[in-house]
């Protein structure tokens, strides 16, 4: 694999950044986005962006906020007339988070004043929550969603006119956690908790995910129509620590999935790591370390895009930077 890594930022412009969204565009820049403050969940943190133009990124820029209430989790997206959404989340609650969107209409230049996503909505999550929307072969738009409210529960924001409007999926069903998992705080009783879904599509309305969850492993689930309903989520045999993944698919079928393989509830966010499926996401195999495990280290909540041969990635590096990678493929 040829290789390329580098920092967003040459200095920080916070004390604390995290969760990263990449996107590529057709002119060979790249933007990413993230959000940073004095700390996770502080009244001043916000979204911040910098754009990719040759070798290194601009200056980030900081978004235009509501004051005193904190951001989080941005997602890129690119519509099909060339404007680019900058989704967030907004609140001091997770389980009460408001979705946000700002739109660029000069690829990434600049973006405009956001808007909620649904007006009115308080459930916590409409929209993407962490990972990338997906164009399925239809055009629809699926936006990986989940709510914290009542339970770790996920589903999908659906869009048929290229995302002007949205409405929710039927939410993924779960088996039973075993007797000892039912105290998780903050999880409803005797259910996976599971959140932050990734998606693929490997035939035309066969859609899959693959979910951050609290019991050691990366469940997944199957659409047969689109996104409209899915299977009862069930286990894999990839290991989750509880923190979050994302994965592409690349047009000759194979999908690359970034993650901590690492089996324990909230345990370390390290090593991070590339893994490579051939028959369609069944088994993986590690092809690269990106971060390599270091003691009370992190490197998390990774994005992944691909475009042209290469995939673009960015994380968390230690809540001290953006790492961003291009890889050959």
């Amino acid at each position: 694999m040829e290789t390329k890594k580098l920092f967003v930022c040459d200095v920080l412009p916070t004390d604390n950044c995290h969760a990263t969204t990449v996107l590529p565009l057709d002119d060979g820049r790249a933007i990413c986005a993230w959000f940073g403050g004095s700390k996770e969940g502080k009244d001043d943190v916000d979204i911040w962006y910098a754009v990719k133009n040759g070798e290194k990124f601009g200056k980030p820029v900081i978004m235009s906020k509501e004051k005193d209430v904190p951001h989080w989790n941005p997602v890129l997206f690119e519509h099909k007339n060339g404007n680019i959404s900058l989704f967030f989340k907004v609140g001091k609650k997770i389980p009460y988070w408001r979705t946000f969107r700002a739109i660029s209409t000069d690829k990434g230049n600049t973006f405009s004043k956001p808007k909620e996503l649904v007006k009115g909505d308080r459930s916590g999550g409409r929209g993407p929550v962490k990972n990338k929307c997906l164009r399925l072969s239809s055009g629809r738009i699926l936006a990986p969603a989940s709510t914290e409210h009542t339970g770790w529960i996920c589903f999908v924001d659906i869009s048929d006119d290229d995302g002007m409007t949205w409405r929710k999926s039927k939410r993924v069903k779960t088996e039973y956690c075993p007797p000892l998992m039912n105290s998780l705080n903050g999880h409803s009783k005797n259910k996976i908790p599971m959140i932050q879904p990734t998606l693929w599509e490997s035939e035309p309305n066969k859609v899959h995910m693959l979910t951050r969850t609290a019991v050691g492993r990366i469940y997944r689930s199957d659409s047969e129509d689109g996104g409209e309903t899915w299977c009862e989520a069930y286990p894999t045999d990839l290991p989750n620590n509880n923190s979050g993944i994302d994965l592409v698919k690349v047009p000759d079928g194979r999908i690359y999935l970034l993650s901590n393989p690492v089996s324990e509830n909230w345990g370390e966010r390290s090593p991070l790591t590339l893994s490579l499926s051939k028959d369609n996401g069944k088994t993986f195999e590690t092809v690269l370390t990106l971060e390599e495990e270091k003691p009370d280290s992190e490197f998390s909540y990774p994005a992944i895009v691909y475009k042209n041969g290469t995939l673009y990635i960015s994380y968390t590096w230690e809540r001290k930077n953006i790492a961003y990678w291009e890889i050959k493929v």
